[in-house]
């Protein structure tokens, strides 16, 4: 057999070789730079690969090859199994922006006096002399910075997935880190080290689910590449029964990522035990990044099959936006209220997954599944991120507090923080005016053009249901009295002010002038194969 030289596109993928790149120059720097200098140099080093790689996403998105008169744009990188086009662009700008911030809130050191929000010696057993020597002499792990980078690599690399030994690869990346980052918590720490082992065991099940599917899959079509099972579904060369059980344990795979119901299980736990910062990375970054691979798998690779596969996701955005919301309404604590609106808005956002339509059929002017989608994973993950940054702010006697009765009197002892923790809630209940609200009448509006009007009238009513859990919490804060004491705000250092300021700024402008990112959605076009 000849070799064929593999053709690497490295000017299309240096977004990805510089997060990759950054991410290895931070494990050189946990084994060679000093102790004393090492906070400064991951810092530096990965807001300077983050922000090198978001000038990349732009350089590539101006000069990349159009297709249809601008319908869809980009090119298949690597052997065509990484599709740079314009949603995988535009999922890449938006993980980096989340990116950003959520390193600003690693780095945040003011909170705790002087320590950040990670555990001096993570090996050490919760409440030996070992971890309080290491609290007491202020260690921190630096190497969760290149952690997370990895974990923003694999972020990049799962939506752009051609093929489905690439997107499992993309999977895996993104989720070991996160595992890691869960357990690191300075404060409770045999809650977070539980957060993370239940994280890693339901993970690791899903990602044999994942795997199945992909080999039953291939069994298929005879490949595991995107366009080679669109060719097979289209021309339906296997056995149907292959395809549709593949189809449903990938379905596992992918839909553990986002929380789905009835795959959800672990989110509540993970969100409260890990540390804040992580939540709130997690929280926004994989939503955003999950859901670009749901995309493409099933538009690009099943989007001839969708006839069977949309019954399946009707029935999961039902039950996710239903159970989302009536079980956030039950909890007690700040963090598993917001991990549980998640799965809420998990099943809004499949709800504009079910809006996928051909072009043929789209009228004048109507915006396209993608472009929905798109649009609200932005507007979930700036007012998440912003959500959580409020929430580290907020402590008692004991340090950060998440208890939500904790919180009654908020909004007399900080009217600021309590007035930008309830805009966050408002634009996540879908509320004129915010983010939120546009993004809700997007998915909505495809949805209902794409016949899933029975979906779009349960999201209406759990949008109800929704925005009383929300409103309970506003309630909480500005309306019951303090107990004890009451709560106390920290005022953090510049870090954390910036990443609440821009989600909150985001947030206002994306529900008053939803334009111009509306336009550049449109502009990323569709998938391409």
């Amino acid at each position: 057999m000849e070799f064929t030289k593999p053709s690497v596109e490295y000017f299309e993928l240096w977004p990805l070789l510089v997060v990759f790149g950054a991410a290895c120059l931070g494990v050189v720097v946990e084994a060679f730079v000093p102790r004393a200098l090492r906070y400064a140099s991951q810092v530096g080093l990965a807001l300077a690969g983050l922000v090198a790689a978001l000038v990349g996403v732009v350089l590539v998105a101006r000069d990349v090859q159009t297709y249809d008169d601008g319908a869809a744009r980009g090119i298949l990188a690597v052997g065509g199994t990484i599709a740079v086009d314009g949603p995988s662009l535009f999922i890449w700008g938006l993980v980096l922006a989340l990116a950003i911030g959520g390193i600003l809130l690693f780095a945040e050191r003011h909170l705790d006096g002087g320590s950040s929000a990670f555990a001096g010696q993570a090996s050490a057993v919760p409440g030996t002399d070992a971890e309080t020597a290491a609290v007491a002499a202020r260690r921190e792990h630096t190497e969760v910075y290149p952690l997370m980078m990895f974990a923003v690599f694999g972020m990049m690399l799962f939506p752009a997935a051609n093929d489905l030994l690439t997107m499992f690869v993309g999977l895996e990346v993104l989720s070991l880190p996160l595992y890691l980052l869960s357990g690191l918590a300075r404060r409770r720490r045999l809650l977070s080290q539980e957060a993370a082992l239940k994280y890693f065991l339901l993970g690791a099940f899903s990602s044999g689910f994942f795997l199945y599917g992909a080999a039953l899959l291939y069994g298929y079509a005879g490949s595991m590449d995107f366009a080679a099972i669109n060719e097979a579904v289209r021309n339906d060369v296997g056995s149907s029964s292959l395809l549709l059980i593949g189809t449903g344990l990938l379905s596992v795979g992918l839909l553990f990522k986002v929380g789905a119901v009835p795959f959800q299980a672990w989110t509540p736990d993970v969100y409260q035990g890990a540390p804040t910062p992580v939540t709130a990375f997690m929280a926004a970054g994989t939503k955003v990044a999950a859901f670009g691979a749901i995309m493409r798998l099933f538009y690009v690779a099943l989007g001839a099959d969708r006839w069977s596969w949309q019954p399946m996701m009707w029935i999961i955005a039902i039950l996710s936006m239903f159970v989302g919301a009536a079980l956030a309404i039950t909890q007690s604590d700040i963090k598993r209220l917001l991990a549980y609106s998640s799965v809420a808005h998990t099943g809004f956002i499949l709800t504009g997954v079910l809006g996928l339509q051909a072009s043929d059929q789209l009228a004048v002017g109507e915006i396209t599944s993608v472009q929905a989608v798109l649009f609200y994973l932005t507007t979930y993950g700036f007012a998440t991120l912003g959500a959580f940054a409020v929430v580290s702010l907020v402590r008692d006697a004991g340090g950060e507090t998440t208890a939500i009765d904790r919180w009654a009197g908020l909004g007399k002892e900080s009217p600021v923080v309590a007035a930008v923790f309830a805009f966050f809630l408002l634009a996540m209940a879908g509320i004129p005016l915010t983010s939120g609200f546009v993004g809700k009448l997007a998915v909505f509006s495809v949805a209902l053009a794409a016949g899933a009007w029975p979906v779009v009238v349960a999201a209406v009513l759990a949008s109800i249901v929704a925005a009383y859990l929300y409103i309970k919490v506003i309630k909480v804060m500005y309306f019951d009295e303090p107990v004890g004491d009451g709560p106390s705000v920290a005022y953090p250092s510049v870090l954390t002010a910036t990443t609440i300021a821009v989600g909150a700024a985001v947030t206002l402008v994306l529900g008053v002038l939803p334009g111009p990112v509306l336009d550049l959605a449109a502009v990323a076009g569709e998938f391409i194969r």
